[in-house]
């Protein structure tokens, strides 16, 4: 591998004209398709082969007039003060004259009036799912009530779910990322276009994803997820190859040999971190859930292109740059002085010195970390999460304060049955069984299609959408309501979806992470080609993971310290957090690995001692991955000034996870279990030695030949 990105990178710096052009035009022409294609973003969570899928499938066959999405419209009255039919019916009207709505119900003739009189609810029906919905009907619905003076009228519902939107927050982490990058490489030249390069490459994964929008189906989330990972995977990459680029300037290569060989040997980490990732990423989309394997393989390709990106473009962009990356005491051939120690190799010296202290202080620690992740609950966020100020929020907050939580969290039972006379058994049956129910507050009189073989009920809970009591309810109804007979009843609404699709989640997510961690160690065992070494890594992957959970859990569903990062009510993580964090951390934690533990085994293998060379795989790469998980967690920092909640949870855990992973796990207990294991570590069975390829990450073939000279043919495995 190491001699195939050697080539790739001399013929990038030879011909880096025509490579920079190549990029620029396809980002131009991508960019010219996103505007020309893409398609709008869905919040649609749908998860086949539940129950709730399935009611919604045969309400579109059996009752298409009310398988549309929803709103709810809150009129309330000045405090003191009782809403009349008078007031109310104007606002029903210019509901019912929204384009696509079929039906706006009367609060007094549905008695959705509260009991003090000051509030009532407008039910609105439209014809259409939630992803056909244009903006025009959206702004329709959000003015009605605009001319009702006196009453205060918030708009929510399904249709009132904000929309995901990149801000000006997400620069302050580019920002950030940029001075780490000017610290670090000591020159802005080299800052400047390692953070280029990387803006170019998520911007060429942007524009394609974008540009295929039009033609599938995108959740809001996606494209934040792939910016978030574009941007800190393609800063990262850059930096690993510049900084290795410069080493071998001031080691006295030209320009041209100095970018081969750090094309082929931190290439070569590049590749495998970039690959553990997307295959991570790209696994989400065997779990059986669409819109996650959307997410996945969205994020996977941005991530793909960050790494081609590296390793075509940077060394080209290396080109023009020259010397000028280095500082300015280094250039023009002055005499370089022998780089003096620094912390990273004190800090190296100490962790081994210590190793036992470090390692039980490390373990201990993040296992404390984890208790937490024991009370962990999952659901889709509701609008009760939603940004203070919002109008989902503020509609959300105004039914619970008129009518209570549950009426934010209403189920519908669809009853069907061959025939109206059974039909209507089964439908009085129903209500019985379900209002009996505990935790059900209330269950309104059936509606029923022109044929009376389809009736809805909607059932109001007790407690919030995605309170622990609403989740009992809703097992407890389905338990009950299976025994009743003519006719089957299934519940559905939003609310028993995101339970649905919570659970659906939770069980995948043990197969997702034993997955996941026997490919860590298969794919490890093939880069360092030793036992321990992989499930050292693994191991250490799952204490990051579960005290990334933990911390996750105290502040966002626990609710300490929630203030720091802007939540002010906290509830259940959301359900497809946990999964999504074990792929994306998982290739994350790759990367310091490898970067790490390639140097120790390079030094290892030339003769060092394992203490030393554990030592000086911390002191040759503490900078750099210092640089590296700060860059990251900057990037992945700025997302969480955003207001939606599910972006805000999802660049928290990032952000710590791996700062845990970079400071605690591989910058401290890596190199502990690397001491306390000496020669052991690196030993590996003769009959697996001769099975598994060699693929060279570390550039020995390129040590064996003089510098200039083309290196000989690849042989098979290397």
């Amino acid at each position: 591998m190491a001699t195939l990105l050697y080539r790739l990178g001399r013929f990038s710096f030879r011909r880096r004209r025509r490579v920079a052009a190549v990029w620029l035009l396809l980002l131009a022409l991508l960019g010219g398709a996103a505007a020309a294609f893409s398609g709008p973003t869905t919040d649609n969570f749908t998860m086949p082969g539940t129950e709730s899928q399935r009611a919604l499938a045969s309400l579109e066959r059996e009752f298409p007039q009310a398988s549309g999405i929803t709103g709810t419209i809150v009129i309330a009255a000045p405090e003191g003060k009782k809403l009349t039919p008078a007031q109310v019916a104007p606002v029903v009207k210019e509901a019912a004259e929204v384009p696509g709505v079929v039906a706006a119900v009367d609060p007094f003739q549905a008695r959705s009036v509260s009991q003090d009189g000051r509030y009532a609810l407008v039910q609105v029906q439209f014809e259409t799912r939630a992803k056909d919905v244009t903006d025009e009907q959206r702004e329709a619905y959000e003015k009605v009530g605009a001319s009702a003076e006196g009453l205060r009228v918030e708009h929510g519902g399904e249709i009132a779910a904000s929309k995901v939107e990149v801000g000006s927050t997400e620069a302050l982490g580019v920002l950030v990322a940029a001075v780490v990058l000017v610290v670090t490489l000591g020159s802005l030249v080299a800052a400047g276009m390692t953070l280029l390069n990387a803006l170019i490459g998520v911007g060429v994964g942007m524009a394609a994803l974008f540009a295929l929008s039009g033609a599938m189906e995108l959740t809001s989330t996606a494209p934040i997820l792939a910016l978030m990972l574009g941007l800190a995977v393609g800063i990262d990459y850059s930096l690993f190859i510049t900084s290795r680029y410069r080493q071998f300037l001031a080691e006295g290569l030209d320009s041209e040999e100095a970018v081969g060989r750090a094309t082929g040997t931190a290439g070569s980490a590049v590749v495998f971190a970039g690959a553990t990732v997307v295959i991570a990423l790209a696994g989400l989309s065997v779990v059986g859930i669409p819109f996650l394997g959307v997410m996945g393989l969205a994020a996977a390709g941005t991530v793909a292109v960050a790494v081609l990106v590296a390793l075509t473009l940077l060394p080209a962009v290396l080109g023009f740059a020259g010397e000028k990356v280095l500082p300015r005491k280094q250039r023009g051939g002055a005499a370089v002085e022998p780089e003096k120690e620094g912390f990273g190799f004190r800090w190296g010296r100490i962790v081994t010195r210590l190793r036992i202290p470090v390692l039980l202080l490390g373990v201990v620690g993040l296992g404390a970390l984890t208790l937490p992740a024991q009370d962990m609950r999952l659901a889709l966020p509701d609008a009760g999460t939603a940004a203070p100020g919002s109008a989902a929020r503020e509609a959300y907050d105004l039914t619970s304060e008129g009518f209570g939580p549950g009426f934010n969290g209403r189920l519908v039972a669809v009853v069907s049955g061959d025939d109206a006379r059974s039909t209507g058994a089964a439908v009085k049956e129903a209500a019985a069984v379900i209002q009996g129910t505990d935790g059900i507050l209330a269950v309104t009189p059936p509606q029923l299609n022109e044929q009376g073989t389809t009736a809805l009920l909607t059932v109001i809970p007790k407690a919030g959408p995605t309170a622990a009591a609403t989740e009992e309810a809703v097992h407890d109804i389905r338990d009950r309501v299976a025994g009743i007979e003519g006719a089957d009843v299934a519940l559905t609404g939003v609310t028993a979806m995101g339970i649905d699709v919570s659970e659906k989640l939770a069980d995948a997510m043990p197969v997702y992470l034993l997955l996941v961690v026997g490919l860590s160690i298969l794919l490890l065992m093939l880069v360092f080609r030793s036992i321990l070494v992989p499930v050292k890594a693994a191991l250490g992957f799952l204490l990051t993971v579960g005290a990334t959970f933990g911390i996750t859990v105290a502040i966002f569903q626990q609710g300490h310290l929630a203030d720091l990062v802007g939540v002010d009510v906290p509830g259940p993580l959301v359900s497809f957090l946990p999964i999504l964090l074990i792929g994306i951390l998982f290739g994350l934690a790759m990367d310091y690995e490898v970067f790490l533990v390639s140097r120790m085994r390079e030094d290892f293998i030339h003769g060092d001692t394992p203490q030393q060379a554990t030592v000086n795989g911390v002191g040759h790469n503490a900078r750099v991955v210092t640089a590296a998980a700060l860059i990251m967690t900057s990037v992945f920092g700025g997302f969480v000034l955003m207001h939606d909640p599910i972006i805000k949870s999802i660049g928290f855990a990032l952000a710590i996870g791996v700062l845990i992973d970079a400071f605690v796990v591989r910058m401290a207990l890596v190199p502990a279990v690397m001491s306390l294991l000496g020669r052991v570590a690196w030993k590996l069975p003769r009959p697996v030695d001769r099975v598994l390829p060699n693929l060279d990450i570390e550039g020995e073939s390129l040590r064996k030949r003089p510098a200039g000279t083309e290196p000989e043919k690849e042989t098979a495995g290397v």
